[in-house]
């Protein structure tokens, strides 16, 4: 399912979360689970990956996550603002040390002016610190848009946990 490049990205993470014995948690929206889904591929993940969430809906973002409606309501759901909120509620409703989060218009529906089709915010949050996102455009169809945005969600979070 997943290609080799991905696979290594996903021992990359491991080995980077190994060092210190950390887990890592996921918070999806337009990936769907796919970042939860490569992380498990390899036998024995579950020293790294402590759990995901799929939280596709405004509902499963504030029931799961503690995204604020606030927040979605201001900014939308595709925003760093929620970016952030869903990393920092997915470690503070894990036991993970570190969690990435990603949010975003995979098409080919659902844009707007303002928020067009690849538009994604990834974002990283480390236990007991305040967690960051960044914004990105990808370019392609669904298909493509959502796995530039696993790949992209895993590179940042090992940079993130290798300099912690």
């Amino acid at each position: 399912m997943f290609s080799e490049a991905q696979l290594n990205l996903a021992q990359q993470l491991f080995r980077a979360l190994e060092s210190a014995g950390d887990k890592v948690a996921t918070a999806e929206s337009c990936t769907g689970g796919l970042i939860a889904g490569l992380l498990t591929d390899a036998a024995g993940s579950s020293v790294f990956f402590e759990r995901g969430f799929v939280v596709y809906s405004n509902e499963a973002k504030r029931e799961l996550l503690g995204v604020r409606e606030k927040s979605l309501l201001e900014f939308g759901a595709v925003s760093e603002e929620v970016a952030i909120e869903m990393a920092e509620g997915a470690v503070k409703n894990s036991l993970a040390e570190f969690a990435v989060s990603v949010t975003g218009i995979a098409g080919p529906g659902g844009s707007t002016p303002n928020k067009p089709v690849g538009l994604v915010y990834i974002g990283l949050c480390k236990k007991g610190l305040v967690g960051s996102a960044h914004e990105f455009r990808f370019d392609g169809d669904r298909n493509a848009v959502r796995m530039k945005t696993l790949e992209k969600a895993v590179r940042n979070l090992t940079g993130y946990v290798q300099r912690s």
